[in-house]
């Protein structure tokens, strides 16, 4: 028997993915804990992997229900946004953390970083070289990311679609360079409170540009399956405001971290 309701509410089916995901990510710090102590990553790389399967499966099923099944009416879709603001607000003060350790430190250098900052023996990077090209690209993916949402709303598919494409492109490159930018670096995570402030603060936003990128590379397989159309494509919506955030965290590492802190 088809029960009807006459509401505009989503009352979600029971799901194993958000026990499962929990456990797997519990496994994932245990498996990090046992890398750093016993200098054993396979516990850790096990979790990751049955995380991401978690995770595609979980997305599967909330895209199933959106886009097949209609349960994201306008009610349910407003409820989506604020959820969405209220985790980029919360993403939002996670960097403000970063930015509070790097401040407290830098403005006031202790007497055991020789009261000066840069520390003595950090070599920083040159803010001219990788950082600004960097910038340009994160810039850039802003542009072409907009240019995809209002051609979305435009109903030109075609726009959004290269436009799509040339943002994920410059996230992977922008990855790419922060990549390389590590594995030339003159010094470590290890190297002061300089080295560890560095490496949280531009490490977590590299992490956060790689979701993004993945967050968009999702949004392009959609579109591609016609699942989005100018006034249903919230999925697509809430990566363009991620990918902003993502874009506005790195005008302020660059301004601190890369130019005045150095």
């Amino acid at each position: 028997m088809i029960m009807m309701k006459n509401h505009p509410f989503h009352l979600v089916d029971y799901s194993p993915w958000p026990i499962l995901g929990a456990f797997s990510a519990m496994t994932a710090m245990m498996g990090m804990i046992k890398w750093f102590h016993l200098f054993n990553s396979n516990l850790f790389i096990l979790s990751n992997m049955i995380l991401l399967l978690i995770m595609f499966q979980w997305w599967r099923d909330v895209i199933r229900e959106s886009t097949f099944q209609g349960n994201h009416t306008l009610l349910v879709s407003f409820g989506l946004r604020w959820g969405m603001i209220l985790f980029i607000t919360s993403e939002i003060f996670f960097f403000v953390s970063f930015f509070w350790s790097f401040y407290h430190m830098s403005l006031s250098p202790s007497i055991e970083l020789g009261m000066a900052w840069p520390p003595k023996g950090i070599n920083t990077f040159n803010p001219n070289e990788i950082p600004l090209l960097n910038t340009i690209i994160l810039l850039s993916s802003g542009l072409s990311v907009t240019w995809a949402h209002h051609s979305l709303m435009e109903n030109n598919f075609n726009q959004t679609f290269q436009s799509l494409i040339i943002t994920v492109f410059l996230g992977m490159y922008f990855s790419l360079l922060q990549g390389i930018e590590y594995l030339e670096a003159p010094f470590s995570m290890a190297d002061s409170v300089y080295g560890s402030t560095f490496f949280m603060a531009t490490g977590f936003h590299g992490l956060h540009v790689i979701i993004g990128s993945i967050f968009l590379l999702v949004c392009l397989t959609r579109l591609n399956f016609n699942h989005f159309s100018n006034n249903h494509h919230f999925g697509f919506e809430a990566a363009a405001w991620y990918w902003h955030f993502v874009d506005v965290v790195w005008l302020f590492l660059y301004m601190s971290i890369y130019w005045w802190g150095s």
